[in-house]
């Protein structure tokens, strides 16, 4: 397929530059940007903002949300010469531990024998940052009417956005549309998630010396393996439900049965009737021995995102746009991860997400990109917001 003469100017304007995209991205790489890493956090943003003044100039309207005991939310605003206006929301934390980077090895090309570029965090989803600070860049490059942008860089996401939700959801709703910048599955756009739960299950015993008098304790660690044996058994993966317990602890000493043990459930569904039968079978889960109390907190964190009414008017303009750049058919899909683009969905308001990088691995060792997918990828987006300098009409 042919592009058309300005969608063919600016993907080879994206090819042009893409050697200084790649550098952007390994810059935010280089700084490790753990969840629980509030030093690091905060120098992360501060190098976040930097270099989008570098390639932007300074925004007409900015504002630092402190995040407590999170990461802060940033968002920066550029006005428009269209009547539209488009939230870009990508979150610059990793699942990363600091000091993961000193031990981090570049992998080497794949059977395709296509590059790689690997490092913590730039899959998931620091590419789709520099990306997306590009895309407004060569869009304005272009000439074409655009819309105010609204950048929003959040410092929480892997942890379940719970500083930074409100402030999605208030620029989500000033917003005539809403793109995620989080990576490509394969390079299709994700119109689909499941949603999340964090749950804390703390399980509370009788503590006892473990040698003298084991009979007058009530281990709750044994109860607790009990509980996350049987809850393991209420995922449904045919209906689109996991239950995974991804963290334990538990106990005082080795010779001392344990009065107290948690654990943190991560747990996925496809739909409210899925939600609801969990929360009703963990709550109906017994332990054999009845001086255990055990406890849940039912966090659910993110709704279900499916394609709403509002989302695929979106879809369609983004599939003309890959259309006009000779890209084809821009394949969308459902996955079982879940992102900030299910609360926008969850308002009923105009989403895409997976908007960002090519490659795969998210919170693996080493995950990676393709960095000959950069210019197309910053490109779509660019020349999306040249398509969106009036508000989406469904």
């Amino acid at each position: 397929m042919t592009a058309s003469p300005a969608a063919a100017t600016l993907t080879a304007r994206a090819q042009d530059v893409s050697s200084r995209i790649v550098e952007d991205i390994l810059t935010l790489v280089r700084h490790e940007t753990s969840s629980y890493d509030l030093p690091g956090l905060a120098t992360g943003l501060d190098l976040l903002r930097e270099l989008t003044v570098q390639r932007l100039g300074r925004p007409g309207h900015e504002e630092r949300r402190p995040g407590g005991a999170c990461g802060d939310t940033l968002t920066l605003t550029y006005t428009g010469t269209g009547a539209g206006h488009v939230a870009l929301v990508g979150h610059y934390d990793t699942v990363w531990p600091t000091g993961t980077l000193a031990g981090w090895e570049q992998p080497e090309a794949g059977e395709d024998g296509r590059e790689r570029l690997s490092g913590p965090g730039i899959f998931d989803m620091k590419t789709g940052l520099a990306q997306g600070i590009w895309a407004l860049k060569l869009a304005r490059e272009s000439g074409a009417s655009l819309p105010t942008v609204t950048f929003l860089f959040n410092g929480d996401e892997e942890i379940g956005s719970l500083s930074s939700r409100p402030v999605i959801e208030e620029v989500a709703q000033k917003a005539d549309v809403t793109l995620v910048l989080e990576p490509s599955a394969h390079g299709a756009v994700k119109t689909a998630r499941k949603g999340t739960g964090i749950f804390q299950v703390t399980a509370t015993g009788v503590e006892s010396h473990a040698g003298l008098a084991p009979q007058d304790g009530a281990s709750a660690i044994t109860a607790l393996s009990e509980f996350v044996v049987a809850a393991a058994k209420v995922a449904a993966p045919e209906k689109g439900t996991t239950i995974n317990t991804g963290l334990i602890k538990g106990g005082s000493a080795i010779n001392v049965v344990a009065g107290q043990a948690s654990a943190g459930v991560d747990i996925r569904v496809s739909s409210e009737a899925e939600q609801a039968r969990v929360d009703e079978e963990l709550d109906a889960i017994k332990v054999s021995d009845p001086r255990v109390r055990i406890e849940i907190d039912h966090a659910w964190n993110r709704p279900p995102m499916t394609l709403n009414a509002a989302s695929g008017p979106l879809l369609d303009l983004a599939r003309e746009v890959a259309r006009d750049q000779g890209r084809g058919r821009l394949p969308d899909t459902a996955v079982g991860g879940a992102s900030d683009a299910n609360f926008v969905a969850a308002l009923g308001l105009p989403v895409l997400c997976g908007m960002g990088a090519v490659g795969d691995g998210a919170h693996a060792q080493g995950e990676f990109i393709y960095p000959d997918t950069v210019p197309a990828q910053t490109a779509l987006v660019a020349g999306l917001l040249g398509r969106l300098a009036e508000p989406l009409r469904g």
